[in-house]
């Protein structure tokens, strides 16, 4: 199976306009589109995405997948009915502008237990936010979309993070799946090649590698990053971030090569910030960065 390549769109916001990365990706050879999530995009008229799909296509481009940028749907652990409802207003309009833009899967990673809360907010947060997500995935198929999408992280805080937590999701998401076929999506993980998991003093639990190896059976996309030892920041594939950073794109294009994926067409997304957002000296580097990871994913994934 081929793995395709893509870019997700964070890098963006706020500093250049879709057409312009459009033709970036056009003329960098990456077809897949995963439209990051913006602050106007709970609120904006269907007509704009229906011309941001004709942008991506006019182009030859496919705007794949549709997924969260700010962690802005996490409502579901805070123990507030509020914040759970919002959370979940923003999710169904989520799943509305990914049919809208022709998507095949939408998600979020899931949400954040806060640090001052009790240990069993996690338990509970987890039944609140499996429940919406059973909701959400009939919801997805009556807009027809192919699945919904969860993302792992790196702490204990934001479940699913260990293999056991991953697992467990995924594993209620097909038994619901399993008994309703005819009214619900299957759920799949968007897994990430810089996600790990340390303890409070830094030591390593789970490295990227052993997550992604993990994920790779329950995931149909998943994010390109390089990042650090102990993965407290994340970056992309210039010659200086390849020589400071660990993720070895060689080395994970022989796991996906291997790996026994539950759908056919997996893309990968390129997903980096770039240079400091909102500089002069800075924001006129975006292109050149991104052009740079991208060539190296290639090569890479070629």
């Amino acid at each position: 199976m081929k793995i395709h390549l893509g870019l997700k769109t964070d890098c963006i916001e706020t500093r250049y306009s879709f057409g312009w990365l459009f033709d970036l990706m056009a003329e960098e050879q990456i077809r897949f589109v995963q439209l990051g999530s913006f602050y106007e995009l709970y609120v904006l008229e269907d007509s704009y995405f229906a011309d941001l799909r004709h942008q991506a296509e006019s182009r030859g481009l496919r705007i794949k997948s549709a997924f969260t940028a700010h962690r802005e749907l996490g409502g579901f652990f805070t123990g507030d009915p509020r914040m759970e409802r919002a959370a979940r207003r923003g999710f169904d309009r989520l799943l509305e502008v990914g049919a809208l833009v022709g998507a095949d899967y939408v998600g979020s990673n899931p949400g954040a237990v806060y640090r001052d809360h009790p240990p069993a907010r996690k338990a509970a947060g987890t039944a609140v936010y499996l429940r919406h997500f059973k909701e959400l995935s009939r919801r997805a198929k009556q807009l027809g979309l192919k699945g919904i999408t969860m993302e792992p992280m790196s702490c204990l805080a934001e479940p699913p993070t260990t293999p056991e937590e991953i697992r467990a999701y995924i594993a209620e998401m097909r038994a619901d799946h399993a008994a309703n076929p005819a009214t619900t999506v299957p759920a799949y993980l968007c897994s990430d090649m810089s996600h790990g998991l340390c303890d409070a003093e830094g030591r390593i639990v789970h490295t990227n590698v052993e997550l992604f190896t993990a994920c790779l059976p329950m995931a149909c996309e998943f994010h390109i990053k390089n990042t650090d030892a102990v993965y407290s920041s994340t970056f992309g594939f210039n010659g200086e971030e390849t020589r400071r950073g660990i993720v070895d794109l060689a080395a994970f294009r022989r796991i996906c090569d291997s790996g026994d994926w539950p759908v056919d067409d997996v893309v990968g997304y390129l997903e980096i910030m770039g240079p400091k957002i909102g500089r002069d000296y800075s924001d006129r580097h975006l292109g050149r960065e991104l052009r740079a990871s991208l060539r190296a994913i290639k090569a890479a994934f070629a």
